[in-house]
């Protein structure tokens, strides 16, 4: 399951997914995995949840931040829920990368029954028609 929370600076995205994030802290059975660009949320996310920030493993684009997510499934089957703070920021802001990213995440996420929550600065009028399916 993916779900995109999308509109502009300011729009209370990641404030959503920051009360998210720890709501499922509660009541999650597995281990909740935040990944964002830098070190905003670290005071914001509940302790319980592993918070990563992508600038120290050098994810620049989508199909860094793809893999990123793959190995992170692959590594801990515990994860069964994560959560992307900026993700089209983190994906360089290359928006057709970015739908690419969506469509194979959510094959992925499909597959290995991991939810997945993340936010993306975009207008709701400019997401690419394939991932409109996605926004929450």
């Amino acid at each position: 399951m993916v779900k995109i929370f999308v509109g502009l600076k300011g729009s209370g995205k990641t404030k959503t997914l920051i009360e998210m994030a720890n709501s499922t802290v509660e009541t999650s059975n597995g281990t909740v995995v935040c990944i964002e660009k830098g070190t905003k949320l670290i005071h914001e996310i509940k302790y319980q949840a592993r918070l990563i920030n992508t600038d120290e493993y050098h994810i620049t684009d989508a199909e860094a931040l793809f893999g990123f997510v793959a190995g992170i499934i692959a590594s801990d089957h515990d994860a069964k829920d994560l959560f992307i703070d900026s993700s089209l920021k983190i994906c360089n802001n290359d928006v057709a990368a970015f739908e690419t990213f969506v469509k194979d995440v959510a094959q992925l996420t499909e597959a290995q029954e991991v939810r997945l929550v993340m936010t993306a600065s975009i207008a709701a009028e400019d997401v690419p028609e394939s991932v409109r399916c996605y926004i929450a």
